[in-house]
């Protein structure tokens, strides 16, 4: 059965970071409990915090901006607002810091023009990582809030404001708590998203958890130390989905007939300064940084690229090929099977499959190495003996072992267009198709597979690009001479050196812009 077979994968890397508590770490965690725990416990609740109230604001306003009102260029901020997804984090962090350290051009300027004594803000402290992964996140709530508040339509703010209400209380006191599953939703993906980002912390120097399992590994040796701290993060990831279905409360989602949108008119300086905002955020998250990558890359290009960067790029196409390849197929399964045993068979199975895309890539390269390297010491490498062959790692370090972490880390994004689109086709017929002596194959494969075409290739190019941008699984579970452009990008920001890795930051970019257009379409819907 495949839900099951794909529920069964999801647990492996839980159950076994969860068992590693048997194994006693005793030195190591009196060393991090005396010198890091405190400040690991502290940043990630800071980090979570700040990002959670950020992206709150930014992405309820402009929701709001867009959704309800009419100002000078909303119709093309109103997609160009969900830009900034296809930036990833990491490329954000580097280009901000190259843009705003000491020696950047905007500290330059600044000290030219106000005096070398005159205070700058501390970019490489909390804020800075906030404001980095706000920029990049804030869309989830954006896109969520705005198709809550387009639902709702413009009459329940008439009758509130008949009733004596302003704009501002009506939008507190009537269309905020309507949109407040979907806002919870947001929030949610930004949070999640925040606890498993690796790259942006890293370049920062801000050290979280996910920054601390990386350090025990590969400094400490030790990939039960490892575990035990992808536990805890597991234990914040947790919280975050109790939180979440707490906030929303009884909050369902109801698709209501599209109507005619009529916004409220914002004139004058207010239009204006609803223009200003709307546009610097899509400046500060979208435009200044690929202007940058522009930049650096056009500097570097010519020493660059070479037989090393396209092996870079052969190594990163070819590993997101597979794994779509290997998710659409998986999905493929489930949502069939679903369908064959009805709508309701197998829910708590669908949504334990799909909670891979809550665990963080950091955490599921621990998981999936520790299980891993049990299932070469077990089975095996005795096989390997009664052969008369030398022992060695088959599972550990191999291309199956990062597969399987982008299978579970993305099978929600492959599952979700496949599944929405097999809803959309009627039972009918499957059930004409079986009364003229169809198998159930035959029915897949004749009837399902070429309606389902467009769902399909969606979740092809959303797979796609989302296993290329990964990074933290990417790092830790990749293969000897298997380096890919996040890997590439790692490397040249760890070395402080941000124009050599602009080239493979502006080509994740740019293979990003296509699933965001499909979501702005989407969004639309």
């Amino acid at each position: 059965m495949p839900v099951l077979l794909m529920a069964a994968l999801v647990m492996l890397p839980i159950t076994v970071i969860l068992l590693s508590w048997g194994t006693a770490e005793t030195a190591i965690w009196q060393h991090l409990i005396e010198t890091q725990l405190g400040r690991l416990l502290r940043n990630t609740l800071l980090l979570v915090f700040g990002v959670g109230v950020c992206v709150t604001l930014l992405g309820v306003s402009l929701a709001w901006l867009t959704a309800m009102c009419d100002f000078p260029g909303r119709r093309w901020l109103d997609w160009a607002l969900m830009l900034p997804l296809a930036v990833p984090s990491y490329v954000l962090a580097f280009v901000a810091l190259g843009l705003l350290s000491y020696s950047g051009p905007v500290q330059t300027l600044w000290r030219d023009t106000f005096g070398v004594g005159v205070w700058f803000p501390n970019v490489r402290g909390p804020g800075g990582v906030i404001f980095v992964l706000s920029m990049v996140l804030y869309p989830y709530v954006y896109m969520l809030a705005r198709g809550a508040l387009l639902s709702q339509g413009r009459g329940l703010m008439d009758a509130a404001q008949l009733l004596g209400r302003n704009h501002i209380k009506s939008f507190l006191l009537v269309a905020l708590p309507m949109a407040r599953p979907a806002i919870a939703a947001g929030v949610s993906l930004a949070l999640m998203e925040t606890l498993a980002d690796f790259g942006a912390v890293s370049i920062f120097n801000y050290d979280t958890f996910t920054t601390a399992i990386y350090k025990s590994w590969f400094g400490f040796f030790s990939l039960t130390a490892a575990a035990q701290l992808a536990s805890l993060l597991l234990l914040f990831v947790g919280l975050a989905l109790i939180a979440e279905q707490r906030a929303r409360g009884n909050g369902r989602f109801h698709q209501q007939a599209k109507r005619k949108r009529v916004g409220f008119k914002l004139r004058g300086w207010r239009g204006l300064l609803a223009s200003a905002y709307c546009f610097s955020v899509v400046l500060l998250a979208f435009a200044v940084p690929v202007g940058q990558l522009l930049f650096w890359a056009f500097e570097t290009a010519a020493t660059d690229i070479g037989p090393r960067f396209w092996g870079l790029v052969e190594h990163t196409f070819l590993l997101g090929v597979m794994a779509a390849c290997a998710l659409l197929t998986m999905a493929l399964l489930v949502a069939y099977g679903q369908r064959l045993k009805g709508h309701h068979h197998g829910g708590y199975l669908e949504r334990l499959a799909g909670m891979g895309y809550a665990l963080p890539g950091s955490v599921l390269a621990v998981g999936i190495m520790t299980a891993f390297a049990y299932f070469d010491r077990a089975l095996i490498n005795p096989f390997q003996v009664f052969l008369g062959l030398t022992p060695s790692q088959v599972l550990v370090g191999s291309v199956g072992a990062l597969l399987a972490a982008y299978v579970i880390r993305f099978f929600s994004v492959a599952y979700g267009p496949v599944h929405s689109s097999l809803e959309r086709i009627r039972p009918s017929y499957q059930e004409a198709a079986q009364m003229l002596g169809a198998s159930k194959f035959e029915v897949l494969k004749r009837v399902y597979l070429p309606l389902l075409t467009p769902g399909l290739l969606s979740a092809l190019l959303l797979v796609l690009v989302d296993t290329m941008k990964e990074m933290p699984a990417t790092l830790l579970l990749r293969p000897f001479g298997w380096d890919t452009l996040a890997v590439r990008i790692y490397e040249m920001t760890s070395e402080g050196e941000w124009q050599r890795a602009a080239l493979p930051a502006l080509v994740l970019v740019l293979i990003s812009i296509p699933p965001v257009i499909i979501m702005i379409r989407r969004s639309r819907a």
